[in-house]
């Protein structure tokens, strides 16, 4: 496994990192998910990520119980906070509220002292930008939080919170999440640029587009069972990468993986990590056997050439 620092921290995570979005606690057994999280870690994976929504805070216990095994300060850890908790009106968002409330639940849950990163999960227009930076900033002061983040931001919000941060002499953001993959490149034109720029890294998620770039999913044939796809809650999630063009697209990609002997998924895995503002990319792994695959891709380096043809595939494919 090979690591890279987060941004201009002094923190190295694993390349690949290990999510836990609609799987642990959800749709995968507790004792499947912290099996494949010991897996995980022997495979050098330090780099666990969970959020507050997952499963209505049930990823979190989950996680944190798989990680119990292991010494505190051997793993990164991450959550998040914004999206709905309760129906109350203060269950939800960015304000001082929530977010401490949340930030306490969440530590909680996880069996832990302190989170490695806080990420806002999106965007809070309801909220003054300088209240959640200042709880964010309380948090780490009070060594509960220890780096912060935000998840699916605009570079112009991005932009936003570190003026605001230098300003008043916040924590600044390192980290960002956004998706990102070879159909979903939406951060290249902005997000990337800027962030190379402030010191900010790219932990990107769906890097294999919900499982399209594995090639599981093919053109004329059923949707396998017990994937994502077949799955009625999940379907919609998944519905814009079940496009004509990019399954094509997909069986050439295909094709180039077995030219390397890789696999579909370590190609995809490859190509997210030949960005050099990308510190890791997080996956998700219902069996043990989907995350030694995923590992694995860490250290792939695809050649010019490759790349190119790569990009020409691409070609005009895109969801956005």
């Amino acid at each position: 496994m090979q690591y890279r620092k987060l941004g201009k921290t002094g923190l190295k995570v694993s390349e690949i990192s290990l999510g836990s979005w609609l799987t642990y606690g959800a749709t995968v057994e507790k004792e499947t998910a912290i099996k494949t999280i010991h897996r995980a870690y022997e495979l050098g994976i330090n780099f666990f990520d969970t959020a507050n929504v997952y499963a209505r805070g049930e990823a979190e216990k989950v996680v944190g119980e798989a990680l119990k095994s292991f010494p505190r300060e051997s793993y990164v850890l991450a959550t998040k906070v914004f999206w709905p908790m309760g129906d109350g009106p203060n269950d939800r968002g960015l304000s001082r509220k929530h977010v401490m409330e949340q930030a306490h639940a969440s530590l909680k849950r996880l069996g832990v002292d302190y989170v490695d990163i806080y990420y806002a999960h999106r965007y809070d227009p309801e909220t003054p930008v300088e209240e959640t930076l200042r709880a964010f900033d309380d948090l780490v002061r009070q060594g509960k939080v220890l780096y912060v983040g935000v998840s699916e931001w605009t570079a112009a919000q991005i932009r936003e919170a570190l003026a605001i941060a230098d300003q008043k002499l916040l924590d600044r953001i390192v980290v960002n999440q956004p998706v990102y993959n070879m159909f979903n490149r939406y951060i290249e034109k902005e997000i990337i640029p800027l962030s190379e720029k402030e010191g900010l890294a790219q932990v990107v998620f769906s890097p294999l587009a919900q499982g399209v770039l594995t090639g599981k999913y093919k053109l004329g044939e059923p949707i396998p069972e017990g994937t994502r796809a077949a799955d009625p809650k999940v379907r919609p999630m998944i519905e814009r990468y079940m496009d004509e063009k990019l399954l094509q697209a997909v069986e050439r990609l295909v094709e180039v993986a077995r030219e390397l002997d890789i696999t579909p998924s370590q190609l995809a895995l490859a190509w997210v990590l030949r960005q050099k503002n990308v510190a890791s990319a997080l996956v998700g792994a219902s069996r043990v056997e989907q995350i030694e695959e995923n590992a694995a891709s860490s250290g792939i380096v695809l050649n010019g050439e490759t790349i190119e043809r790569i990009e020409s595939i691409l070609q005009g494919v895109s969801i956005q």
